[in-house]
């Protein structure tokens, strides 16, 4: 059976949930969805990030203990999940006792192997970006992410990450996959090749974290810590769990692409050096701008996810974020184009061709699924189109093109709308002669045939509506395995109402 592991990153608690967490989660979701209705075996992950100088200032900042902030805010990200219609099978926090004794474990398995010693380190750090830089990276006294950074001394343990350089590059190398976008791939290859420095991995200056369990005095690095997550999850330190041997092997990390080399560069040499299996691959997306600017405070354009949906629609948000840029890049927010890809795609064509056609057959087909008579070329045609969805969609899936999974569907959706536009069912139905009868039938049983199957590829991307759409067919069969068989006649339907109204700008 086919099995997938499917991660978000887990998130940082340093401020209220925004689009970034919405748009990963809900591509998570999306292929989650999807393999499930593809008969694999699923696990899908979310959470929070919990420890970290950053959580604990700004828990000081709040007037509030790190634990009550950190439960305040983990539980606007478990209501975000809700709010978005995510089907995580785990929703982790990093302050889970399970999770500490998961990185108390990797770190012990890590320190018995000889992998970590103890030093002192002095060097550039950002509390912002929770990372460490090298003075080549420092730009006008700040990283090259804008944040700000300081000096920082202190004895530490470190990873010997400099050991690990060719291990990366020869894993890199014959596992072309692994890191997605190809851009995203030579970023990291190039990253290494110029030189891998061992990683400071503890710290004494706070103790908001997981305690070191030699060296209780020092805390682990947040990311080593944060990392972990992902096998805590499946059971770790317990390798023979039934999780953890099905899952780890196909794991698909989905991040931003801001924590690349965390889980690219740190993440597989902690991996390895613990005798475990790389991520089978790391997919890095981009970020989100409004109106063609970086969203800010200042600026007052920062896109508030759940006004959006408030305003738009779950699904059609879902829908939006989809299919509005490739899985990878860059994109733009903007009002208007929300609503012309509502207006457009949702409304002119899904909700156009679902709501004629079975109101059509509604009203005057006996509101039954009718009998297809002699299927001509054109039909043949529509019908192998809608076929073919299958295996393009898997290979989107298989690559996490998920704007390409939207435009796939789509393309049979306008060809669907221009068949209907050109066989004219309704012409026929006040014909008195049988052939003309007969054929109006066969044009609209090809119909709602396609409309099935789009219904249930759609699913993954907009659960309620397609649910709504297989509600009107009378389908309770709707995985993809039930498109194998083909549609029954005769089958009652419900009376049919419009999915997505219009919107005015």
């Amino acid at each position: 059976m086919t099995t997938r592991y499917i991660t978000t990153p887990i998130y940082y608690l340093n401020g209220e949930p925004h689009l970034g967490h919405v748009y990963t989660t809900i591509a998570g979701d999306v292929l989650a969805r999807y393999w499930r209705l593809a008969g694999a075996q699923v696990k899908f992950l979310t959470g929070t990030d919990e420890h970290g100088q950053k959580v604990a200032q700004a828990a000081a900042l709040a007037g509030e203990s790190p634990q009550a902030y950190t439960d305040r805010l983990a539980k606007l990200f478990f209501e975000m999940c809700r709010k978005i219609n995510a089907s995580e099978d785990i929703f982790i926090r990093t302050t889970e006792k399970r999770h500490h004794e998961a990185a108390k474990a990797l770190w012990t398995k890590l320190e018995d192997a000889g992998h970590i010693y103890k030093s002192s380190y002095k060097g550039w750090y950002a509390v912002r970006d929770e990372a460490y830089y090298e003075e080549s990276e420092i730009v006008e006294g700040k990283a090259p992410t804008g944040a700000p950074v300081e000096w920082m001394e202190e004895a530490s343990y470190f990873f010997k990450l400099s050991a690990w350089e060719r291990p990366l590059l020869d894993y890199y190398e014959a596992n072309p996959d692994a890191i997605a976008p190809i851009g995203r791939r030579n970023e990291v290859i190039s990253f290494i090749k110029s030189g891998l420095r061992d990683l400071s991995i503890s710290r004494t200056k706070f103790s908001w974290g997981v305690a070191v369990p030699s060296d209780p005095e020092h805390v682990m690095y947040v990311w080593i810590d944060a990392l972990t997550n992902y096998i805590t999850a499946l059971g770790y330190p317990n390798i023979k769990s039934e999780d953890f041997k099905i899952f780890w092997p196909e794991s698909i990390h989905l991040i931003g692409k801001d924590i690349l080399r965390f889980h690219a560069v740190y993440w597989p040499a902690f991996l390895m050096a613990a005798g475990l299996e790389p991520p089978h691959r790391i997919f890095a997306h981009g970020w989100w701008t409004c109106d063609g600017k970086k969203m800010s405070k200042s600026l007052g354009n920062v896109v508030n996810p759940f006004e959006l949906i408030n305003a738009y629609g779950l699904d059609q948000v879902r829908y939006f974020l989809m299919r509005e840029i490739p899985f990878g890049q860059d994109g733009d927010y903007s009002d208007t184009a929300i609503t012309q890809r509502i207006n457009s795609d949702l409304a002119n064509d899904l909700g156009n061709l679902v709501q004629r056609v079975l109101s059509f057959i509604y009203k005057n087909v006996e509101a039954k699924i009718p009998e297809p008579e002699e299927l001509l070329g054109e039909d043949r045609e529509m019908l192998a189109k809608a076929a073919a969805l299958h295996d393009l969609l898997r290979e989107d899936m298989e690559g996490q093109a998920l704007q390409g999974y939207c435009q796939h569907i789509w393309e049979v959706i306008r060809e669907a709308n221009r068949y209907v536009d050109a066989q004219k069912p309704w012409s026929f139905k006040k014909s008195e002669n049988p052939k003309d009868l007969a054929r109006m039938n066969t044009i609209l049983y090809v119909l709602v045939e396609v409309i099935r199957h789009v219904a249930i590829y759609v699913q993954p991307l907009m659960p309620a509506s397609a649910s709504k759409i297989l509600d009107q067919l009378g389908q309770s069969e709707r995985t993809f395995e039930a498109l194998k068989t083909p549609l029954k006649s005769g089958t009652s339907l419900s009376e049919p109402h419009g999915l997505f109204p219009r919107r005015e700008l």
